[in-house]
This record gives structure tokens, sequence and C-alpha cells, in this order.
């Protein structure tokens, strides 16, 4: 079944420019080869260090096809990074532009202080401020959807009461089971709630395992999930359309041709 596209809004171009700027930084990308933490290395430094490596050339490794596979692997990494990056931002801005947050109340960060250790300073990617909301319709919904929320995640009693707001993690999916980045993202939940905020993990796909997505609700995590149906507290696009009034679902609908062409122009430039 095909959709007609809806109608383009003011908008969208400036979201748009925030995902072609993203995409554009991954034709930059180059593998480092173990080679530290630079800008990467050349197709002509890389034949000349693993041709000189009597092993790595016996094996054929100084191949330009070598080169180009390493190239296509941390390439597509780097595609899906700029991606959820591209898509924080927009996020960022929806919030802005919906319930007239300036930047800085769109954006929560706290700081980590270990004793021996320089404080360090940790940043989610979203936020709601109730009392920040500038519009009183728009204010009401969230507020609405804040006690839904809370319900949904299983709080009660002094922990549901005087909630200021919510947080967010936004990402475009979830498929790493890396436990550092777990145990941080459930440290992550416990500071937002010291602070009087809802964490919410904000996917823009349906990607995220169950067993993440059981030990993220565990840590009282709201998920959202990137589904185009369901309620505001289960589905990130139900919510962007019921709670913040904008059809972010609609944005990619409408601009996903030209969405496809920058990602597909990433591709073929990664892969010559």
């Amino acid at each position: 079944m095909t959709t007609t596209p809806s109608k383009s809004k003011p908008s969208d171009e400036r979201y748009l420019d925030v995902i072609r700027s993203a995409l554009r930084v991954c034709l930059n990308y180059k593998p480092a080869f173990g080679q530290g933490r630079g800008d990467g290395i050349s197709l002509e430094r890389f034949q000349q260090i693993y041709g000189e490596d009597e092993f790595y050339s016996w094996f054929g490794l100084d191949s330009p096809l070598v080169y180009a596979a390493h190239k296509a692997a941390g390439g597509m990494t780097s595609i899906y990074r700029q991606i959820g990056m591209s898509c924080q931002l927009v996020f960022q801005n929806v919030l802005q532009d919906t319930l007239g947050l300036t930047a800085t109340d769109a954006k929560w960060s706290y700081k980590v202080t270990v004793k021996g250790a320089k404080a360090r300073t940790l940043a989610l990617d979203g936020r709601i401020p109730l009392n920040k909301i500038r519009s009183t319709n728009a204010r009401k919904r969230v507020e609405k959807w804040l006690v839904e929320a809370i319900d949904s995640v299983g709080l009660k009693g002094k922990a549901a009461a005087g909630l200021e707001g919510c947080v967010f993690e936004v990402r475009q999916g979830y498929k790493s089971n890396d436990a550092k980045r777990q145990n941080a993202d459930v440290a992550n939940a416990a500071n937002a709630y010291a602070n009087r905020y809802l964490p919410v993990m904000l996917l823009l796909s349906v990607q995220i395992p169950a067993n993440l997505a059981e030990r993220y609700q565990r840590a009282q995590w709201l998920i959202l999930r990137g589904s185009v149906r369901g309620k505001s507290t289960d589905s990130t696009y139900t919510f962007c359309r019921e709670v913040l009034a904008y059809d972010l679902a609609g944005f990619f609908r409408r601009n996903s041709d030209t969405i496809k062409s920058e990602t597909l122009a990433v591709f073929e430039g990664l892969l010559k």
C-alpha cells in the first residue's frame, strides 16, 4: 500500500539540513588500521604500512580490496552514528519548536565527581522541563502524558510525586550488547530521577533486543519504540504526534526520497 506524502512544512528544510550535514561527514571517513585516533590513513599509506610488513604482504593483506572492505565496514558504523546524532538534533529542534523551549531548556547534563579524578559532564539528548513550556495547552498535554508514563514504568509514592519533567536518550536503534554502555545508561536513569526527571529511551526504529529492553525497564526507563502505531507511552511517533503535536513520522515519510538520496550517495562514496 502506498501513501500520499503530506505537504512540506516550513521546518522541513531546516531539519533536512541537520541530517544532510551529519551524513556528509561520513564521506571523509578513512580507516585507522590501529594507527592512532587521527583522521585515518589514505590508501597509499595503508599499502606502504602493510606492504612493508612481510607477514601481511605474504597473505595479500596489502591489497586495495582490504582497504575498501575496512573503509566500507567502518563507514557503515559511521553512518549509523551520524544518523543517530542527526536525529538527536532534529528531536531537540522539535522540542524547541513545539514547546517554545530554548536550546538550553531542551538539553540536560549533569556532573559526575569521582574522588581523585577530574569531574566529568555527562549529557542526555533532550529535556522537557514542565515549568519552561510556554503554551498552556502544550503543558497540559505533557503533564497528562507524564502521569501516564509514570504509571507505565511502575513508579509509586514519593518516587512518583514531584517529577519536574522528562529527559531523553535518543537513538536510531539499539543493537549493542556493550555492558559499559548499558551500565552508563542505568546510571543516567538514576541521576535523572535524582534530579526529578523521568528518563525516556526514545528509539527511531524498533531495533532493541528484548534482554536489553528488559534491563532498562528494570532501571525504570520508559522505552518509546519507533513504531508508527501504539500508545504515546510506548511509541515514539505517537508520542510526537499526540504530545508534541508534531508528526515526526510524517516528516520522514514526505522527505524519504531526499534522505535516501543523501544516504545512498554516502554509500557510493565509501565504496569507491
